[in-house]
């Protein structure tokens, strides 16, 4: 049985806990909800749909401490298929938040889609960006490099998604024209009691991702996204999920072969890996008081370095 030492918090907020891919947020954010009394809420982006498991990283098993089973939110919320938004995410994180604070339960936000994070705890504008037909006739004859030169005009392209399709570049240039040229109160936020973030040396973090990788093949990964495909959902959308059910989706389509589909995905998740990092740096550089621990340490060390850091905060 884990044993920890921890304050009582008396306070009915929110702890975040974030980090790269495979440095074991979704246990740690376990541990600290089963000690505060708290649920947890996802700010994964794809394990928000159902049927995607393995490839999304949903260890079931994590949640359980002690025997006790910590509650999760937004996780298996939408079909496989759809294009879900971080507008529907930031409503959705909204109703499980007001949801579980209003039953006197402390709140967990743990992920690694940094984007999701930065939503509900800054001053971020997602409003419902309606459809500008007149932008997009004119914009509809522009090559992609020249949408790609407008949009950078517009905004920092910290988000590469953007650019992945034409459909995604106009949709991007809609958003920022309409920001710019609307007026709107700034959304609610919630501000977090407490950052955490887990993080680990860059090698123990590419063995990790590579022995995943590896283990979750060996589980069904590729049968996960094949059972997809057999049950409707649409190659190109599956490709742009990224990562795993893009290469895997490749190599079933026979665009890859089995190393070449291992070698490239093995590639791509160290890549995102460290974009995950870059984010979680400019998110200090903008303000975030972000508590950094390492991952290699043991569950009770890391629950005392949380302790000290939650107690500063009283």
């Amino acid at each position: 049985m884990l044993t920890f030492v921890l304050i009582i918090i008396d306070f009915f907020g929110m702890i975040v806990v974030l980090g790269p891919t495979a440095t074991g947020k979704t246990r740690f954010a376990a541990l600290i909800a089963k000690e505060i009394d708290a649920e947890i809420i996802n700010a994964d982006s794809r394990q928000v749909y159902k049927r995607m498991t393995i490839g999304t990283g949903k260890d079931y098993d994590d949640y359980i401490v002690d025997g006790y089973v910590v509650p999760a939110h937004l996780i298996d919320i939408v079909e496989a298929g759809y294009e879900y938004n971080i507008f529907e995410y930031k409503r959705d994180f909204t109703a499980a938040y007001n949801n579980i604070v209003s039953r006197n339960k402390n709140v967990v936000l743990c992920g690694g889609s940094g984007m999701y994070i930065e939503s509900v705890i800054s001053k971020y504008r997602l409003d419902e960006v309606p459809v500008n037909e007149e932008l997009r006739r004119r914009l509809s004859v522009e090559s992609d490099e020249y949408l790609v030169k407008v949009l950078s005009a517009m905004k920092k392209l910290h988000n590469h998604t953007d650019t992945e399709t034409r459909e995604r570049l106009l949709r991007a240039i809609e958003i920022e024209s309409f920001m710019k040229d609307s007026q709107s109160d700034d959304d609610e936020i919630v501000v977090p009691e407490c950052i955490i973030g887990l993080t680990a040396q860059r090698d123990v973090v590419r063995n990790r991702i590579t022995a995943r990788l590896e283990r979750r093949l060996q589980e069904g990964m590729i049968e996960e996204v094949q059972e997809l495909l057999d049950t409707g959902v649409d190659s190109e959308r599956l490709k742009r999920y990224g990562l795993e059910y893009k290469y895997i989706t490749m190599y079933i389509l026979g665009e890859l072969s089995f190393d070449g589909m291992f070698e490239r995905l093995n590639t791509a998740i160290h890549q995102f890996s460290k974009r995950q990092m870059t984010w979680f740096r400019r998110m200090e550089r903008n303000g975030f008081n972000i508590n950094w621990i390492d991952s290699e340490l043991d569950d009770d060390t890391k629950m005392e370095l949380f302790n000290n850091f939650a107690a500063q905060k009283k």
